[in-house]
């Protein structure tokens, strides 16, 4: 509404990327037919409608013809195809009284070098293609009837002339099994185009945000933003009397697309599409099931079809009644739902990638009819903002203040107490606690979103369990570490800063990657560039302490030379730094909490 897969393949919409939501919007729509110079057209089988950013003719030149009028099940028919030249067909056999119902038998081919197979549904080799351009005038295939062919069985067949010239559905001729009653309803046995697309017309000028909130409802990403610019992604309706202007615009590189949902989840969705294919666009109404391909309408029941695509940006308007009860998988505009926005890539034969990024999704449930407003929305959803907002809390603030504490406060705070123990380590201990407990939630969040395990978000959710396995393990070894002189004290000491130096170091790469995963989607590069600032930050600040330690030691060294013991002198020249130390920490939450505030200044924008 999350971009081609690793082996360049088309990938459903919605679904998350090779790397991620993810959540996704939408699928591999409807190509044309002549965008598929091989004929591998499975995605038009049911409209048998190519999306070529024109109407069908309404007068066939070619002729479907059959060398025989009866069939029993398993009998062979053939089946041929004539006419002026012509560079690709697409053929069907279906129930000749319910032309919109699935395809029916399988074929046989005759010349593979002219056609192939093709899978429509469930039924395997139920539909012939083209293998190539090439010019052709005949084409045969043979026909098998299955066990459970209806009475009446119709052979259709789209052909393409040339890019701008084809004719859908053209019915030809009808075989009927023997004995058969006569169809309730009368059978289309001229050459005449079943029409599944009304026709389009070019926008003679760019549509605005004139009216948003007044006597329209508005949806804009970022909020208030021009349509006519390339960056600002726009929705609008508008109710006139009966029916509803729509109007969609975005950058025009690829697709727009919009679904109506009854929960913030894609499935069981009303979708639209708006394709620059070529720089031809078309428009196309799906029913969304879920993470499963789009189910598109034969006729998708607009009206007023018109675009445009200029300076980079892609604009589409059209019209729909209120209600739709003849169409299947409509819904009714005077009731509300969550709305989603989203773009994508899309070859040039108009097939759509993968968005690269989480479709907008409005905050609220909202009826379009009702109230006009001007709204935004949302392009990661609330568990994983809340994600994203804990683990940075935790791994950019209290982890980090936590560890420069431990290691450079000891001597500085030597004799000061806090609840009976001294200072330095109530406040690392409190730290620590404060990122376990953050951690824990943070690492719930995205299973309770997602329902399990996502295998799209790549390395990001195993390293997430070892930080979180790191994370609960330092404060159970912390638990029973020995006295502070017990000969294995060392050993201790250097598991303990092993582990909580993988961890964050683990912690700040799982960062790194997630913030570019669809869920969340923070603006790159900038993302990339403050979490290398904040890394320079705390390392800056750590080199700082330990040249300042350094220095306190040599101090150290100086008056042992006066034979003044070495013990009491390191930790009297160490507490002579304690001031400096003090200012550098202050200077160091600071900034710790300035890039936090950015972080999550970044995530509430999405």
């Amino acid at each position: 509404m999350d971009l081609a897969s690793p082996e360049g393949r088309p990938v459903c919409l919605m679904e998350l990327p090779g790397l991620a939501f993810a959540v996704w919007m939408f699928i591999c729509l409807c190509g044309p037919l002549d965008g598929y110079p091989n004929g591998r057209i499975r995605e038009v089988c049911s409209s048998m409608m190519p999306h070529h950013g024109s109407s069908p003719q309404l007068s066939p030149e070619h002729i479907i013809t059959v060398n025989g009028t009866e069939f029993k099940p398993g009998d062979k028919i053939e089946v041929n195809l004539s006419g002026p030249d012509f560079e690709g067909f697409f053929i069907q056999a279906r129930d000749a009284e319910h032309l919109d119902s699935p395809a029916v038998g399988s074929f046989i081919l005759a010349d593979q070098r002219l056609s192939q197979l093709l899978t429509c549904g469930h039924t395997k080799n139920s539909a012939v293609s083209h293998t190539s351009k090439a010019k052709k005038k005949y084409v045969k295939v043979y026909w098998i009837a299955p066990g459970n062919a209806p009475k009446h069985v119709q052979f259709l067949a789209t052909v393409v002339k040339k890019y701008k010239t084809f004719w859908v559905k053209i019915p030809g001729a009808i075989v009927s099994q023997p004995n058969a009653p006569s169809p309730t309803t009368p059978l289309h046995t001229t050459s005449e185009t079943v029409s599944t697309s009304h026709p389009t017309s070019y926008l003679t000028k760019p549509f605005n945000a004139s009216g948003c909130g007044n006597t329209k409802f508005c949806i804009r990403n970022p909020s208030s933003c021009d349509p006519e610019s390339a960056s600002c992604f726009f929705l609008s309706f508008r109710q006139e009397k009966s029916s509803v202007l729509i109007e969609m615009s975005g950058p025009g590189e690829g697709y727009l697309a919009f679904a109506l949902s009854h929960d913030q989840w894609m499935g069981g969705d009303d979708a639209y599409l708006c394709v620059n294919e070529d720089h031809q666009v078309s428009v196309s109404t799906a029913y969304l099931k879920g993470r499963s391909p789009p189910v598109l309408d034969s006729e998708n029941a607009l009206e007023d079809v018109s675009w445009r695509l200029a300076d980079g940006v892609l604009q589409c308007s059209f019209r729909r009644n209120i209600h739709l009860t003849a169409y299947k998988g409509r819904f009714n505009l005077d009731a509300s739902y969550y709305i989603f926005l989203a773009d994508g890539e899309a070859s040039e034969g108009g097939l759509i990638y993968k968005h690269n990024r989480q479709p907008l999704i409005t905050s609220g449930m909202y009826n379009i009819t009702g109230l006009p407003e001007d709204i935004g929305g949302s392009r990661s959803p609330q568990l994983i903002k809340a994600h994203g907002t804990l683990m940075f809390v935790a791994w950019i603030t209290t982890v980090s203040i936590g560890v420069i504490v431990a290691r450079f406060f000891k001597p500085v705070w030597s004799h000061s107490f806090l609840f009976g123990k001294e200072m330095w380590f109530q406040v690392h201990r409190m730290l620590m606690l404060t990122t376990v407990m953050l951690t824990s939630i943070s690492f719930v969040l995205p299973f309770v979103y997602r329902g399990g395990w996502s295998k799209q978000a790549g390395f990001h959710p195993y390293l997430g369990c070892a930080v979180m396995a790191l994370a609960i393990f330092q404060p159970l070894m912390a638990g029973f570490r020995p006295s502070p002189h017990a000969p294995r004290r060392q050993l201790f000491n250097w598991f303990h800063w092993s582990t909580g130096t993988t961890a964050r170091i683990l912690a700040v790469v799982t960062m790194f990657l997630g913030m570019d995963l669809p869920a969340l989607d923070l603006p790159d590069p900038w993302d990339t560039y403050t979490m290398i600032g904040f890394v320079a930050w705390h390392v800056g600040i750590d080199v700082l302490l330990e040249i300042h330690s350094y220095c306190l030691i040599r101090k150290a060294e100086v008056i042992e030379d006066d034979r003044i013991q070495i013990l009491q002198s390191l930790t009297s020249a160490e507490a002579e730094g304690h001031l400096f130390k003090q200012i550098v920490l202050a200077i160091y939450i600071c900034g710790n909490i300035v890039f936090l505030i950015a972080f999550l200044a970044a995530i509430n924008q999405i």
